[in-house]
């Protein structure tokens, strides 16, 4: 099949790294990362592995999916830490906001920063960003998410960015989640929630990441309903028109763990995904 991510010749699916800039340094005003070329190690494999998980919708399993991606990083005696640029549903416990997502990756990284850096924008209502900040008189703007995710790029080895909702979540009138993924340049893992319509959802939500000219570094399917028919089948028919690999099918899990869940992923196949942790 045609890899869609490249209409005249293969793409080698190599992850974007930016270099942070020097402490201090004012944020540019152009919020988008210049393309930097990834740093590599003795045998040519990129040393970082870095991501942008997205998803079909919401409540699919893009956090499981996510937190078994760093389960399996710190496994591998990677410094590997979670971003959630932005979140919505967030309750105050201790004097402190605290969102479901944003703790279940912090708690399977290994790097733990300030949540204002692992998430700018923590929002209290559970609703589309862009509604819960209107209600919190904030404005979701890309140069705060673009310099924290620089700042967990220079203190970690890998970083798994997950986005939210869908692939196309409005932040405000002029931005939005594809927007964020865009400027990030990350590859991109896509996360298919296994129910009636998922076909759909995902070859549309592929075609707007290719669109984009973002690489789809591969996809995982999670079962989001246990009591969906023929998912064998929908599996078969997306692997056909994914011009990108299947990484695991994670099945409904009694107990959905991080480490429950990298058990059925594979993402050896990956760029930087075996490389060595640099040496000081």
């Amino acid at each position: 099949m045609k890899n869609l991510n490249d209409p005249d010749q293969p793409q080698a699916l190599t992850p974007i790294v930016t270099e942070p800039g020097s402490a201090g340094a004012p944020v540019a005003e152009a919020p988008v990362l210049d393309p930097q070329p990834a740093p590599q190690v003795a045998d040519g494999v990129p040393s970082r592995f870095c991501c942008f998980v997205t998803g079909t919708d919401t409540e699919i399993g893009k956090t499981l999916v996510s937190s078994a991606i760093l389960h399996k990083l710190v496994e591998g005696g990677r410094r590997a830490c979670g971003m959630k640029p932005v979140a919505a549903g967030a309750v105050l416990v201790d004097g402190e906001l605290h969102n479901e997502d944003a703790d279940m990756l912090r708690a399977a990284g290994n790097v733990h920063l300030p949540p204002n850096i692992t998430t700018p924008f923590m929002l209290k209502e559970p609703a589309a960003p862009h509604i819960a900040a209107a209600l919190e008189g904030v404005t979701i703007e890309a140069v705060p998410i673009l310099a924290a995710y620089t700042e967990i790029h220079a203190a970690s080895d890998a970083v798994v960015v997950e986005g939210v909702g869908g692939f196309r979540v409005p932040f405000n009138d002029d931005f939005d989640s594809a927007d964020l993924a865009a400027q990030l340049n990350l590859p991109v893992i896509l996360v298919v929630g296994l129910r009636l319509g998922c076909i759909s959802h995902a070859l549309l939500t592929v075609e707007a990441i290719v669109a984009r000219g973002l690489v789809l570094a591969g996809w995982v399917a999670n079962t989001a309903d246990p009591d969906m028919r023929f998912t064998v089948d929908n599996i078969e028919a997306l692997e056909q028109r994914i011009p990108a690999p299947l990484l695991g099918h994670v099945p409904r899990l009694e107990n959905p763990t991080a480490a429950a869940a990298a058990q059925y992923i594979d993402l050896a196949g990956l760029p930087g995904w075996h490389a060595p942790r640099a040496q000081n």
